[in-house]
């Protein structure tokens, strides 16, 4: 069962624009939420980043199947190393 990426965005993030261009281009798939659009979703970000609409947050859910993990602006290391787990 391969690995999950769910990516909370927002159009005018800069920094999720890079970790998007960085996961095409290592051919790592992920399914992208914009909470602008989603108010249930901004929540959601809102609660794992301490009251902050913090994006891009993901929700990884790593090949092995183990527990899901919830990343804040992380690297493309650091979501390669999640999956992997």
């Amino acid at each position: 069962m391969p690995g999950t990426v769910t990516m909370y965005s927002t159009t005018w993030c800069g920094y999720c624009q890079r970790l998007k261009s960085q996961l095409t281009r290592e051919g790592i798939g992920y399914d992208e939420i914009n909470i602008e659009q989603d108010p249930q979703s901004a929540k959601f970000v809102e609660e794992a980043n301490g009251g902050n609409q913090t994006v891009p947050t993901l929700i990884v859910r790593p090949t092995g199947g183990g527990a899901d993990v919830v990343m804040t602006n992380p690297s493309l290391a650091q979501v390669k190393q999640a999956l992997a787990s």
